[in-house]
């Protein structure tokens, strides 16, 4: 029997038995396509892996962006059950999130997920059993509740990261309604090489700019707009993003990095300029609606017509996990935002 490599004893070693082709700069929290409520349309999840795949490299599933917060552990079973059998063929890895306001759940949601992994690949080790099936870890909140002080965030997570598993968190104060200060993060991070990636969705941006050293952390930035001044290759404090609105941008994100690193700054500007323009629109129009959250409104009704192209006006219109239909002054609004910018396509991948 082949011995097993020796257990990563520092963050570049995680990093590099997790993601030995790189971390992906682009990541992308994937819709959650249902053909009926709370049942996933595997077909339709397929093609929209397909499409996103060329130019996305990591995924977070079940995202707030796919409705996580909402989904039973069996329901985000069977997404990720589809998802993972596309992986080995289309290249990409997967990130999957626990979205759960308690710790304890969160803990008890993971033990369930490396059973079923180690089920799924017939590894009997826990890393083996993630790197075989192309998983790079678990991506965990703090819990919920805007009183709770730093010592008791810490107290939550550190039961998570001292498992010994890798671990992504995600700053998502919009839930949680608290946030991990940078003091916070940088004790993680020198207390837990499996502490990976580090998310967030504030929008402050407090953690990337504080100017501390993360020991290696990879950040991604999961907030939208100004995108040219975040990446590294731009002199900003991000390594990458993870953009729910990469869900229809995909292609042009990867452009706007491409562009960035040779150094073509005026042209990532234009592109990021109708890129924001959509992009607010159309978060502008969903915020008022409701079913789901703003991030899954929004990017369905973009990738309504990414998937269907000019054939989507008669299209029946995306499904939330309610098995609430999408209105169809959203979807007209997003349609009119992508023509209006130069962003519709000729014909969707669905065709």
């Amino acid at each position: 029997m082949d011995s097993l490599p020796p257990a990563p004893t520092s963050r570049r070693d995680w990093q590099q038995r997790l993601f030995p082709e790189g971390l992906p700069r682009l990541w992308c929290p994937l819709l959650t396509p249902f053909a009926a409520p709370r049942v996933v349309d595997p077909a339709r999840l397929d093609a929209h892996l397909r499409f996103l795949a060329p130019s996305v490299r990591g995924f977070l599933l079940p995202g707030s962006t796919g409705e996580g917060w909402e989904m039973t552990d069996s329901e985000a079973g069977r997404l990720l059950d589809h998802a993972l059998d596309l992986a080995p063929m289309l290249g990409f890895r997967v990130l999957i999130g626990v979205l759960k306001t308690d710790a304890a759940e969160a803990r008890r949601s993971i033990d369930r997920w490396i059973r079923r992994l180690r089920r799924r690949t017939g590894c009997r080790e826990n890393l083996g059993a993630l790197v075989r099936a192309r998983v790079a870890g678990f991506t965990v909140c703090p819990p919920k509740g805007g009183g709770l002080a730093q010592a008791d965030l810490v107290a939550a997570l550190d039961p998570i990261l001292a498992s010994g598993l890798p671990i992504a968190l995600y700053q998502l104060p919009q839930v949680t309604e608290n946030e991990l200060t940078p003091a916070t993060v940088q004790s993680l991070a020198g207390r837990f090489p499996n502490f990976i990636l580090f998310k967030d969705t504030s929008g402050g941006d407090r953690v990337a700019l504080s100017g501390r050293d993360f020991g290696g952390v990879f950040l991604v930035r999961g907030a939208e707009g100004s995108y040219p001044k975040w990446p590294r290759a731009a002199g900003g404090p991000y390594d990458g993003f993870l953009l729910s609105t990469a869900n229809a941008f995909g292609r042009p994100y990867a452009r706007l990095l491409d562009l960035l690193d040779r150094g073509r700054g005026e042209e990532a500007r234009r592109l990021t300029a109708r890129l924001e323009a959509v992009v607010d629109g159309i978060f502008a129009a969903a915020a008022p609606l409701s079913g789901a959250n703003v991030f899954t409104r929004a990017n369905k009704a973009l990738d309504h017509w990414m998937a269907h192209g000019p054939a989507g006006t008669a299209a029946p219109a995306p499904l939330l996990r309610s098995g609430q239909a999408l209105p169809e002054s959203l979807l007209a609004t997003a349609r009119d935002l992508l023509r209006a910018h130069r962003l519709f396509p000729r014909s969707g991948y669905l065709s």
